[in-house]
């Protein structure tokens, strides 16, 4: 029988490879650095993933269960089994576009069903929320043990719109790999991009990505800089394809053709593995992201970039904003091309500030290694349990909800 004071076990549910997925990806690396660095903390966290399926993926041994991202009974089945389970701690992922229902409402019957403590990891927090949006997170600020958010400008938007509880409240930034750092000339060679002035963007593409103004930029920047290349990097998203195919994918070709700039461009359409995003970013003199997305709270490439010391040319959705703040990247409008030729081209022509810049955005970008990312959620896990005081016969107080508007106890 195992030591209850000394394990907790959590289950993050979450999307998780081999899906295609930022999220995926997260939980992925999240929990491997827990797992590696959990063996020195008292109690030992014990992770376990539950795999939002949308279709039919082979998981490694990590995954214990699947919840059918479109079926709505499949989450009740779901808080049923966490009932029965050893799980201490279930920890959502959550994005309005990974579960079912109209925004993602279906998490809702497991919420209110659940009758363990819950933690919310938001990767999205909207300044203007729908009705349905609104209720949606209001409800998991309610419920939850702890709001996670990545980025300390949403903390105001969840008090002031969503009216969650500032006790509740956490920040713990993305995580970042450390980074062995190579010789940028030397990576570029072994890349096939030896003495060539290198721009990189990397993600899941969608038109959302605002990819076709990085483009335009380049057909600016070739003229005074001939030897500029920009490396867009990462397949079409699974749900683009799905609904569209790969029309913006053909419209971005398309575009390289017509302002002649076959030579200045390369797309690498598969989904990357870490070693070659980190590979690529080496190799980069600037990291660019066009996104249109104002409201973008979280931003996952940003993260990695600004972790490898890169100069950054953003547009100025929240997280960006955040991140680059205080001389840690440059800031542009949405839309607009000029904007990041004239800010590309500065930073080109000014070593003594690209230097700058990359200095601070490393010295950030420390804070966001996996490592101290982890142990500070460790940290939180114990935390939570140990404000668990009623026993139950797995050894932790079980929580349970009388009605979706009062939380209580039992034994």
């Amino acid at each position: 029988m195992r030591k209850r004071d000394k394990v907790i076990n959590v289950s993050f549910l979450s999307t998780y490879p081999p899906r295609a997925c930022g999220i995926a990806t997260f939980t992925e690396d999240l929990v491997k650095e827990i797992d590696k660095i959990a063996p020195l903390y008292t109690p030992l966290i014990n992770t376990t993933v539950i795999a939002i399926s949308d279709d039919l993926y082979i998981y490694n041994n990590k995954v214990i269960k699947e919840l059918s991202q479109f079926d709505r009974i499949s989450y009740k089945d779901l808080a049923n089994y966490l009932y029965d389970s050893n799980i201490d701690l279930l920890v959502v992922q959550h994005e309005y576009g990974i579960f079912g229902g109209e925004c993602g409402e279906f998490i809702l019957d497991l919420i209110y069903n659940l009758k363990i403590p819950f933690v919310t990891i938001l990767h999205t927090v909207l300044i203007n929320p729908n009705k349905k949006q609104k209720y949606i997170l209001m409800e998991l600020g309610k419920y939850s043990a702890r709001i996670i958010t990545m980025a300390k400008n949403t903390i105001d938007v969840l008090k002031n719109v969503y009216n969650i509880d500032e006790r509740k409240i956490i920040h713990i930034p993305h995580g970042v790999p450390y980074v062995n750092y190579g010789k940028k000339e030397k990576i570029k060679e072994e890349l096939g991009l030896k003495n060539k002035t290198v721009i990189s963007t990397f993600g899941l593409i969608g038109p959302g990505k605002g990819l076709e103004y990085g483009i335009e930029a380049i057909a600016k920047l070739k003229l005074e800089f001939p030897n500029i290349m920009y490396l867009i990097l990462g397949r079409t998203h699974p749900g683009i394809i799905k609904n569209e195919g790969e029309n913006y994918r053909e419209r971005l070709l398309a575009l390289v053709e017509d302002l002649n700039i076959k030579n200045h461009i390369i797309f690498v359409n598969r989904y990357l593995t870490q070693e070659e995003i980190l590979k690529y970013l080496q190799a980069s003199d600037i990291y660019l992201t066009p996104y249109l997305n104002k409201e973008q709270a979280v931003s996952g490439t940003l993260s990695y970039a600004l972790s490898c010391g890169k100069v950054i040319v953003s547009t100025s959705y929240r997280y960006a904003e955040e991140l680059l703040s205080n001389g840690r990247g440059i800031l542009v409008n949405f839309r607009d091309s000029d904007g990041i030729y004239e800010a590309i081209r500065e930073v080109l022509k000014n070593e003594s500030k690209r230097t700058e810049i990359e200095r601070k955005a490393f010295e950030y970008g420390r804070n966001m290694w996996w490592n101290v990312v982890a142990e500070k959620y460790i940290k939180l896990f114990a935390e939570i349990i140990e404000e668990v005081k009623v026993k139950y016969y797995r050894g932790w107080e079980r929580w349970s909800f009388s009605t979706p508007e009062l939380i209580t106890y039992s034994d």
